[in-house]
């Protein structure tokens, strides 16, 4: 089995009385890309902080790259990439001095530097805009560009917390493509996000977090054919919420109440599709189940508030 590049090993937070991570391991096996997903306050950010050394866990340990943080700290930050989910780039400098000074941070000679600056501002789509400055940027150029700082010095894992939250659909599949273009050359990915599609899309394992606690753990299909019913029958319009409680119930497995929408979870959608077509006056969405209604289940439908 390939030994794998970074480690966390019954990883422990809290915050007063409050534990935010509960007793955490995961593994990141070179190439791949590890997606981190639930709702607010489930621990995602804190796990990323203690994984870049910026908050120390209060028990478990943390392996990376053939070192432990945070003792190994900096030798471990070398060699690693990162985007956080806030806009971190200098607005006084250009897109080719951002890259310039953050490479200087790693203890990069700017000679070096400078090699690499076309072919970064190449990947990102921002050969035109070198000489501009963040603040002439639109919300994708921006994240692109903190990819692309984020690799300037050649590192083999990337943490990215949330890297396409904000952004159009155009600007998400661009950084998607991009993401995958990383993955391709081998470079390993731990990735938080929100975006049910995106998990779907780049990650080749998920985690779903909860209260700070793993509760599952796979590949995206494997996860939904493990949790739910391969069919999923959305109902709305006039009435639909009447269907929850009659006759209609008992042709489901499970049904889901979510504002004006009722979801039908099923092994065969044939037998409750046909009674459904007797009611006129509802609309119906009939699809397969996915990464969205897997999270749902699992961490639930009521709105967090960020803390």
């Amino acid at each position: 089995m390939t030994k794998p590049l970074f480690s966390v090993q019954h990883l422990s937070k809290r915050f007063g009385d409050n534990l935010v991570v509960d007793d955490l391991s995961f593994a990141i096996a070179p190439g791949e890309c590890l997606g981190v997903i639930g709702p607010n306050g489930a621990g995602k950010t804190t796990t990323i902080r203690m994984c870049l050394g910026l908050a120390a866990p209060d028990g478990g340990s943390i392996h990376a790259l053939g070192l432990q943080m945070p003792r190994d700290a900096l030798a471990i930050k070398a060699q690693i990439g990162v985007v956080t989910q806030m806009d971190t780039l200098d607005p006084d400098f250009t897109c080719a001095e951002n890259l310039l000074v953050y490479g200087r941070y790693f203890g990069m000679k700017d000679a070096a530097i400078r090699a690499r600056i076309p072919a970064l501002l190449e990947f990102a789509s921002l050969t035109a805009k070198a000489d501009a400055k963040p603040g002439q940027l639109s919300g994708g150029m921006k994240r692109r560009l903190s990819l692309a700082r984020a690799l300037v010095n050649d590192p083999k894992l990337l943490l990215l917390d949330e890297p396409t939250t904000g952004l159009d659909p155009q600007a998400r599949h661009l950084m998607w493509e991009r993401l995958q273009l990383l993955l391709q050359q081998g470079k390993s990915i731990l990735l938080t996000t929100h975006f049910m599609d995106e998990a779907e899309r780049l990650c080749s394992r998920l985690l779903v977090l909860d209260h700070g606690k793993k509760i599952a753990e796979g590949t995206p299909r494997d996860l939904i054919a493990q949790f739910l019913e391969p069919d999923v029958v959305e109902v709305f319009g006039a009435g639909a919420l009447a269907t929850a409680e009659g006759p209609l119930r008992e042709l489901a497995a499970r049904v889901e109440v979510s504002g004006e929408t009722v979801f039908f979870y099923t092994h065969n959608a044939a037998q409750l599709l046909q009674a459904l077509g007797t009611h006129s006056q509802l609309r119906t969405l009939h699809r397969p189940a996915n990464l969205e209604d897997l999270f749902l289940k699992l961490t639930g439908r009521q709105i967090r508030e960020e803390a």
